[in-house]
């Protein structure tokens, strides 16, 4: 059973656990627990995705429940008015706040995109950050006794592939559990001392109009119970969000009058 945060006769919103799928994939046959099958089976309905995350990446997670939904929702997506935040946790200090400006070339599979194009152009990308918090840890990683980590929150103006990992690691604050764009050393020294076996990033809140009543909709995903473990650890748990799993915000006036 997965969490459901949102749902009416137009939309479902789920809380994704980190390691799921968001639907079947031929490049892997053998996982057999998905979050649109599950989701399908717990409402008894069919849905269609309009956005996606990362296996890794935990949190809020839409869905439409009609094709013409799910058109509305994607064109929203396209056209940047739904607004996401992240949180993470990263290596080292990083500063209060900032933008990463930094275009990203599309990153290909070896094996789903084995005969596209690799000479593809540079995409605009953009992220926003601002760090909640700060910690050291004394213990060793690499040539250093001592650790840093922050706990930042990331707000994507675009939406290219891996895009947060790859602009906090390009600024050399990598998230923690990233084994394509992160550190190794910090990964494993995290999962040995304080058990955190995953990607520390998560979708924590989404912010759309509703498609069909124009209602601003603000959907939170808590924290799952790993990520809880750490905050304790990191003694950060006053930078826990407080969730309201589904937060209206005002109403959107629409014109009814005839031109």
């Amino acid at each position: 059973m997965l969490d459901i945060l949102y749902q009416d006769e137009h939309l479902v919103a789920v809380n994704k656990p980190s390691g799921w799928l968001v639907h079947r994939s031929w490049l892997d046959r053998n996982e057999k627990v998905v979050v649109m099958q599950t989701v399908r089976d717990q409402i008894g309905q069919h849905v269609f995705t309009v956005h996606r995350l990362d296996r890794p990446t935990s949190g809020v997670l839409l869905m439409a429940l009609s094709s013409e939904v799910a058109h509305q929702l994607s064109q929203q997506f396209e056209q940047h008015q739904i607004n996401k935040i992240y949180h993470a946790v990263v290596r080292g200090y990083v500063n209060e706040s900032g933008t990463i400006d930094y275009a990203l070339v599309e990153e290909l599979d070896k094996v789903a995109d084995k005969f596209a194009k690799e000479d593809r152009e540079a995409q605009q990308a953009v992220s926003h950050y601002a760090t909640l918090s700060q910690v050291e840890v004394p213990i060793s990683v690499g040539r250093y006794d001592s650790a840093r980590y922050s706990l930042v929150e990331l707000s994507p103006e675009t939406g290219r592939k891996h895009q947060l990992r790859r602009h906090m690691a390009h600024i050399s604050h990598p998230i923690i559990g990233d084994s394509r764009h992160g550190d190794l050393r910090h990964n494993r020294a995290l999962a040995e001392h304080f058990d955190c076996q995953r990607l520390m990033l998560h979708a924590s809140h989404l912010a759309l109009n509703h498609p069909v009543t124009g209602e601003r909709l603000v959907i939170s995903a808590p924290w799952e119970q790993r990520w809880q473990h750490l905050m304790t650890h990191f003694n950060w748990q006053e930078q826990c969000p407080a969730y309201h799993e589904v937060e209206f915000i005002r109403p959107i006036i629409q014109d009814t009058e005839l031109s």
